[in-house]
């Protein structure tokens, strides 16, 4: 299949860097949000990262402006109509992304591939809200996408192989690397990484430890590059407790239960980073 034309639904953190290595491999993309404003703010954010790429010599000038020129901005999902491969990394909410597919179903051409970057939820159930199921497909990136090299390809129950081999051949031109995982919750990532973050958080809430002294204890004794407490704070307090409920409704397993203290951050608005304030501040 040619997939020469890419939709990035969402143009936060991580659809903005989706569409930045899309750009980056030759593809032509459409980058999509709401509101202008929240367009702009992700261009800006591609920007900055290619600027610093020429600052420290690792791209020209003109590399950077092709680079740029290949991404286009879009508030309307009719723009939609004529992409090869469309990529959602909206919020993490399955009736969000339940409506968005729906109505991709009514606009891309027929064979178009609708991908989702979530995190936790089923493929499979995201693709029963369309009529080409088996042309939907899982495609988890990692935070920050320029850097990190993982993308977990996840097939849904009807996905075919001819739309798995193309997604991974695609994944393998923007320089990552493909691993192939079935529709689990949580898949393999988060299924490991979000129980050890709530495990971390227990020990904080049961006064362990301080949560500079856990991330020590990761970084220098385990060789984390970065505790899990400050990894809970990049992602956001509000994602981990998504994730965690998920797996928690998923599997029925109370390993899986959020830590109390998690949903109190969360109740506060101390989401980490991005509100300037989680395990840790960031005024």
């Amino acid at each position: 299949m040619n997939v020469q034309k890419i939709m990035v639904i969402g143009a936060g953190q991580m659809g903005s860097g989706i569409a930045q290595v899309c750009a980056m491999a030759g593809y032509d993309v459409t980058l999509h949000d709401l509101k202008p404003e929240f367009v702009e703010r992700g261009l800006g954010t591609i920007n900055k990262n290619l600027s610093r790429q020429v600052e420290k010599g690792r791209m020209s000038e003109d590399d950077k402006l092709s680079i740029v020129n290949r991404i286009s901005s879009s508030t309307e999902l009719s723009n939609a109509g004529g992409v090869d491969l469309v990529i959602e990394a909206a919020v993490e909410n399955m009736n969000i992304k339940k409506k968005i597919f729906e109505q991709l179903d009514e606009i891309t051409p027929a064979h178009t591939i609708l991908a989702t970057n979530t995190s936790s939820l089923p493929i499979t159930e995201i693709a029963a809200v369309t009529k080409r199921p088996e042309q939907v497909i899982g495609m988890h990136f990692m935070n920050p996408v320029p850097v990190m090299k993982l993308v977990e390809i996840i097939r849904g129950l009807a996905t075919t192989d001819e739309v798995y081999n193309t997604i991974e051949e695609i994944t393998r031109k923007l320089e990552k690397v493909p691993v192939e995982v079935n529709d689990f919750p949580g898949f393999v990532s988060n299924r490991i990484l979000m129980p050890m973050i709530n495990e971390a958080i227990y020990t904080v809430y049961e006064g362990v430890a301080s949560p500079e002294a856990i991330d020590e204890v990761m970084k220098l004794g385990m060789n984390h590059p970065m505790g899990p407490l400050t990894l809970a704070d990049f992602i956001g307090l509000d994602t981990c407790l998504y994730i965690m409920e998920t797996l928690h409704e998923g599997f029925g397993d109370d390993k899986y239960r959020p830590c109390p203290l998690l949903r109190k951050y969360v109740k506060a608005g101390w989401l980490g980073r991005k509100t300037g304030r989680g395990f840790y501040s960031y005024e």
